[in-house]
């Protein structure tokens, strides 16, 4: 199977048809290879997302993005500061 990232949504999406095969009456290890997934995966996807709704999946992904937000900010500063305190110290070869 080719490796590819699926989104939250696509992984809730995919956890839930998975339970309505199996209600339906298919197979556990069918329904998996109905939806291209294997076995380790749904297990791996099951703990990860485990009642997760959708609006619960948004605030996730808005947490994400704002994390990732705050992360380049801090690197900002950290670049800002090491400029300054080489600046603070002097030119080259000067202690």
């Amino acid at each position: 199977m080719a490796n590819k990232r699926h989104k939250p949504e696509e992984i809730v999406t995919k956890l839930r048809q998975v339970d309505v095969l199996v209600g339906q009456g298919m197979v556990r290890l069918e329904a998996f290879r109905q939806i291209s997934i294997t076995e380790q995966t749904y297990s791996r996807w099951r703990k990860q997302h485990v009642g997760m709704g959708t609006d619960q999946l948004k605030e996730l992904k808005m947490l994400g993005q704002e994390n990732e937000q705050l992360r380049r900010a801090v690197a900002d500063l950290t670049i800002d500061k090491q400029i300054l305190s080489e600046a603070a110290r002097g030119p080259a070869g000067q202690h």
